[in-house]
């Protein structure tokens, strides 16, 4: 198992809670998320609704059978797309009562050159998947950089083994239906133009990812320095200074904030003054943001 997975977290976890409070713009994420995800989970209260209010049980309801477990995080690097999906898997085993797991599958799996390793290896996390997701327990799978093991068949560069792991993923996921939404697959990727066509159409959503607005800037820097006292003026300028710059196409990623510039401010105050708005503006100005990935 060691060397399909990177880590397996049992959920609900009070670790990945304190985690999920410094995400920014997070509930809006998780609400579009868990109320599509719902319609997978509750068949029977799917039906009892659409007696309810429309007399009959709706084709749609049927339909929504064939819907599949998988959501697609797509954007930038830096922007909160691997924590966001263990947070989101986190809330929906509190809010459905349940217990769970997440399983995050190892890079590793991409294989080493030896025939056929890719497809097998991917096998294998499923069924460790389906092993974990039993009646009252939630299974969740993270694939990160989803775009090294879902590339598009359509190079003429790709390995028939690649191809063949790619075929392997699909029909994976079109088996994971069965158990009814008891297990999901996150995805996340800097680059969606790569994934294969047939998994992007599988995809019960694709939710974008991008770097902080203004507002979230403001609200990031709010949560990661609660306690010292800043105006609006000052949050909004250090807001503004994390934005586009004239020297730079882009701004600062969510990491960027969390990991470099608060850390480096910090460290420059570090033991034998106070962390002020002048030694993070001056960080702020000193920093380049981190690269877009296209």
């Amino acid at each position: 198992m060691a060397k399909i997975f990177d880590n397996i977290t049992e959920l609900p976890s009070r670790e990945v809670v304190l985690q999920t409070e410094s995400l920014v713009g997070f509930e809006s994420k998780f609400n579009r998320i868990y109320n599509n995800l719902k319609l997978l989970l509750d068949q029977s209260g799917l039906s009892e609704w659409s007696k309810k209010y429309h007399q009959v049980e709706l084709p749609i309801i049927y339909q929504l059978k064939d819907k599949y477990p998988l959501i697609i995080l797509a954007g930038d690097a830096g922007t909160g797309k691997t924590i966001s999906a263990t947070a989101i898997a986190d809330r929906m085993t509190r809010e459905l009562k349940k217990e769970g797991f997440i399983l995050k599958l190892s890079t590793r799996v991409r294989g080493e050159g030896l025939h056929g390793e890719m497809g097998i290896l991917v096998n294998d996390a499923f069924t460790q998947l389906k092993e974990q997701a039993g009646k009252n327990r939630l299974a969740f799978l993270l694939i990160d950089e989803a775009d090294a093991i879902a590339t598009t068949r359509s190079t003429s560069q790709m390995h028939q083994e690649e191809k063949a792991a790619v075929n392997t993923l699909i029909q994976k996921i079109d088996e994971i239906r069965e158990l009814n939404g008891r297990a999901i697959i996150f995805m996340s990727t800097n680059r969606l133009h790569f994934i294969d066509e047939a998994i992007l159409r599988r995809a019960a959503i694709v939710l974008e990812f991008k770097r902080p607005t203004k507002e979230e800037c403001i609200e990031l820097y709010q949560k990661s320095l609660s306690g010292i006292t800043f105006t609006n003026e000052q949050l909004e300028e250090l807001a503004m200074l994390s934005l586009k710059k004239d020297t730079d196409k882009i701004g600062f990623s969510f990491s960027d904030i969390r990991l470099k510039v608060l850390p480096e401010a910090v460290a420059k105050a570090f033991p034998h003054k106070p962390l002020t708005f002048d030694i993070i503006k001056e960080t702020i100005e000193s920093i380049t943001p981190s690269p877009e990935i296209l």
